[in-house]
């Protein structure tokens, strides 16, 4: 390849233990919609979106609970414009009584620009609803290392 090509990421695909379960909790706790699913035993799957773009396919393959200490997905991100916007998600969260880990938005690291909030989806998948600037003045509870790193 001669040119340079900018990726991006298109979406990103999630075993879970629960297809109806999964697919109920990002479509409340995140508002997400389908976009294409199968009901076929053997070959279950959701396909979620924003209304306009595909972001995160759920393949039911697996049995257990999401591993942190095994080799894959450390977390899964998704940005959003401003920290009010995190807020809101935040009470989104909340009220469908999903647990916010450090208890609400906190700074990427201590002085960062960079903030949101840390979660977990049914199967105990990490998950972060982050703004890029507005956490000047949150805390960050791992000091100077990344809090997405370390939750």
């Amino acid at each position: 390849m001669t040119a340079s090509v900018a990726l991006q990421t298109g979406h990103v695909g999630l075993n879970v233990t629960d297809l109806d379960r999964s697919a109920r909790f990002y479509s409340q706790a995140l508002g997400l919609v389908t976009f294409n699913s199968s009901e076929d035993a053997e070959r279950r799957f959701v396909f979620l979106g924003d209304g306009e773009r595909l972001l995160l396919t759920l393949w039911q393959q697996s049995d257990g609970r999401f591993r942190h200490e095994t080799p894959g997905l450390h977390h899964l991100a998704f940005q959003v414009g401003t920290q009010d916007d995190v807020a809101r998600y935040a009470d989104r969260l909340k009220n469908a009584g999903v647990a916010i880990l450090h208890g609400g938005p906190v700074a990427h690291a201590e002085g960062s620009h960079s903030g949101g909030i840390y979660f977990e989806d049914p199967d105990g998948i990490r998950l972060e609803i982050y703004a890029a600037t507005g956490a000047e003045a949150l805390p960050a509870p791992s000091g100077q290392f990344p809090t997405c790193g370390f939750f």
